[in-house]
C-alpha cells in the first residue's frame, strides 16, 4: 500500500482495475476517518479499496464503507461540504452494501445529539446520544469509552452473529445510537447498567460503533462478512 506525504492511502487513479468508476469497494474519505488502518485491513482480506472523496464514483462502487472519528455535526459538514450527503443517501436507500464505522455508523441514523441537533443520513431510525453516566463508583465506565468489549449479538443475521461471547472488538467513543428500530439492533453491549446498540444491520446497510479495522481478527472476520454482502431491497 502506497501512501501520500501527509501519510493517507494514496487513491489508486490509473489502471482499468483500479477504475473508481468501476471499483468493487470504495472507503470515504471526508477527511474523518482511520483511512490507513481500514484499507489496511481489507488489504489483509484480499480487497483492494480505492479511497476518493469524488460523489460520482461513490454512486457507481459495488461497496461503500464510510469510516468516521470525532464528533457528529463536524463529520455531517464535512459530508456536506465535499457534496457526499446526496450520493451517501442515495446509495443507501438502494442497498448496495454500505458499512458505516464509529461515527460513519453514527451519521448513517435521523440525527445526532453531540455539540447541539445535527441532521443526519436518516438511513436507520433513531440519534447519536452520549453514553449513559454510571452511579457506581466501582463498576462505573469512563466516558468516553475507550478500550476492548465484547459484545452481544442480538441473534439477527448480520455480519456480527457469529462473534462469541468472549470475542472483544475496540471501541473509541463517547456517543452511541439511541432507539433506533428494534428489528435493525444487530448487537448491544452493557455500558454503566445499560444497553447500548453498537451494532445496526438492516439489509446489506451496516453500521459498527465499533473500529473493525482495529480490533484484530475478530475485527477481520466482521469486514470478511460485510465483503460477502450482496445489494438488497432499500430499507422501507
Amino acid at each position: 500500500m502506497t501512501t501520500t506525504a501527509d501519510n493517507k492511502p494514496e487513491p489508486v487513479t490509473s489502471g482499468a482495475a483500479a477504475d473508481p468508476r468501476r471499483s468493487g469497494t470504495i472507503v470515504v474519505d471526508y477527511g474523518r476517518g482511520n483511512l490507513f488502518g481500514l484499507v489496511r485491513a481489507f488489504e489483509q482480506l484480499g480487497e483492494r479499496p480505492i479511497v476518493t472523496e469524488d460523489p460520482e464514483s461513490l454512486r457507481s462502487a459495488d461497496r461503500i464503507v464510510l469510516p468516521g472519528v470525532g464528533a457528529f455535526g463536524d463529520a455531517m459538514a464535512e459530508l456536506n461540504r465535499r457534496r457526499l450527503v446526496d450520493p451517501l443517501i442515495e446509495i443507501g436507500r438502494r442497498g448496495t452494501p454500505f458499512l458505516g464505522i464509529c461515527v460513519g455508523c453514527q451519521v448513517m441514523l435521523q440525527g445526532g445529539d453531540e455539540y447541539g441537533q445535527h441532521a443526519g443520513l436518516d438511513l436507520f431510525e433513531g440519534r447519536a446520544r452520549r453514553l449513559p453516566e454510571g452511579n457506581d463508583p466501582v463498576e462505573r465506565w469512563r466516558i468516553p469509552n475507550v478500550g476492548w468489549r465484547s459484545i452481544e449479538p442480538s441473534g439477527l443475521p448480520s455480519v456480527v452473529d457469529h462473534l462469541a461471547a468472549d470475542d472483544m472488538v475496540y471501541f473509541a467513543h463517547s456517543y452511541a445510537p439511541h432507539m433506533p428500530a428494534a428489528g435493525v439492533v444487530a448487537a448491544t453491549m452493557s455500558f454503566n447498567g445499560h444497553v447500548i446498540p453498537v451494532a445496526l444491520q438492516q439489509g446489506a446497510l451496516v453500521g459498527v460503533q465499533f473500529h473493525p479495522e482495529r480490533s484484530g481478527p475478530v475485527g477481520l472476520s466482521v469486514l470478511e462478512r460485510f465483503l460477502r454482502l450482496r445489494p438488497a431491497a432499500a430499507p422501507t
